[in-house]
């Protein structure tokens, strides 16, 4: 039986060791697979290429490798709906 693949866990492995993988990969896209790096490449699209290759769809963990955690989280804003006093 296949195990069933943690995205949690590499993406936990990411934020935990960034600050040295930022010292070996800066600006590089890595190719995490059970919570080690499995290969640096110049774009997205090879990263997802050589995952999809290597371990199939869903079960890789792609990243650009940069400071700050600001790299791994996104912020939103959306319009605030406020009632006209009637």
């Amino acid at each position: 039986m296949e195990s069933k693949y943690n995205l949690k866990k590499d993406f936990r492995f990411y934020v935990q060791n960034q600050g040295e993988l930022v010292k070996k990969y800066d600006g590089r896209v890595l190719l995490i697979h059970n919570q080690e790096v499995v290969g640096d490449f110049a774009s997205t699209r090879e990263a997802i290429e050589e995952g999809d290759k290597r371990f199939g769809p869903g079960k890789f963990l792609v990243q650009k490798c940069e400071p700050g955690p600001e790299n791994y989280t996104a912020t939103f804003h959306s319009p605030v709906y406020k009632p006209v006093a009637q």
